[in-house]
């Protein structure tokens, strides 16, 4: 495994990011396909066993059982020092009207949650999941400023949003000498290039880490476009993110070069977003121990520049989608 500096920071992660949406009881919330804790520990486990120093769960996956599950592993797998942890706030954990959101109540009253279902007095990087039109950001970024002030957040990130709300919030922080952002979890793979127009410019000029989520687009990239599995069928948000008409191309080049390398699609998919110097670390969930096997083999594999061109060649503009 490698590692690096998150964006301009001083903290080392892990080349690989491993998603803990993956990893809940099922019953507990919208995933039926998210794992229960005995499988999601044996596969914490091999991803620690693998040099994976970096893990990124939220408040909201499996209504919190996520965060219930990683935190009990990480106790019983490593030191608390040896992993960065990160998890996020936004979505609704509970009924009323200050149930989900960015308010400064919100924010505080959950972050509190996530660190009591983690089993840890702190978080190394806490992260808005979306954008919150309803509050007014500077209360938000007061309200995260006061949390890492408190000790209980190392680094503050942002999730999904337009290059003009993030440089908003970058703006703002600095010129009330709040803590800024440091990373950026932004929708970014083969068969969706669109942050390489604005966020990603952005972040490399103002030194913040990336790390996308679906770097293997739900999948897509891994198999025949034609081929479904148990997660596809029932996950109706992933089925929103791609079109057919414009990312079988692409899905059938990644095919190609992956072939000819010899190797699974999944390392050819991921060793194309590690290759961007802008990336710190893909988040990759896993519920196959090849998954994981794919993930960690594609930090060492390097594609040449003319395999590059190819994966990208058949690329067509998207919608942005994800947010």
């Amino acid at each position: 495994m490698e590692y690096t500096r998150l964006g301009s920071t001083g903290l080392q992660v892990s080349r690989i990011c491993l998603g803990m949406m993956s990893f809940g009881e099922p019953e507990r919330g919208p995933s039926p396909w998210s794992l229960p804790e005995e499988d999601s520990r044996r596969l914490i486990e091999k991803a620690i066993a693998a040099g994976i120093t970096f893990f990124d769960t939220a408040n909201v996956y499996s209504a919190g059982s996520s965060e219930e599950i990683t935190g009990r592993a990480l106790r019983d797998f490593t030191d608390r020092e040896d992993v960065v942890l990160a998890t996020k706030v936004h979505g609704r954990m509970r009924p009323g009207p200050n149930g989900s959101g960015l308010s400064r109540k919100a924010i505080l009253r959950e972050l509190e949650e996530s660190l009591r279902r983690l089993g840890t007095d702190y978080v190394d990087l806490y992260q808005i999941h979306r954008w919150d039109p309803e509050t007014p950001i500077e209360e938000t970024l007061e309200a995260l400023d006061s949390a890492v002030r408190s000790g209980k957040v190392r680094y503050l990130g942002a999730s999904s949003m337009w290059a003009w709300q993030f440089s908003k919030a970058l703006h703002l922080a600095g010129e009330h000498g709040w803590h800024r952002f440091v990373s950026m979890q932004d929708h970014y793979n083969l068969l969706n290039r669109e942050e390489e127009r604005e966020m990603h410019p952005l972040c490399a000029d103002q030194g913040i880490g990336v790390i996308p989520w679906s770097p293997l687009a739900r999948g897509r990239l891994t198999r025949d476009w034609d081929e479904a599995t148990n997660r596809s069928e029932q996950d109706d948000f992933g089925r929103r993110l791609y079109d057919e008409a414009a990312d079988r191309a692409v899905v059938e080049r990644v095919a190609e070069v992956a072939a000819e390398r010899g190797v699974p699609r999944a390392q050819v998919a991921l060793a194309w977003v590690l290759a961007k110097p802008v990336v710190t670390a893909p988040i990759v969930g896993v519920t196959k121990d090849a998954h994981l096997d794919d993930a960690v083999a594609a930090v060492d594999l390097q594609l040449t520049d003319e395999e590059v061109a190819r994966l990208e060649e058949p690329y067509t503009p998207h919608a942005v989608a994800g947010f």
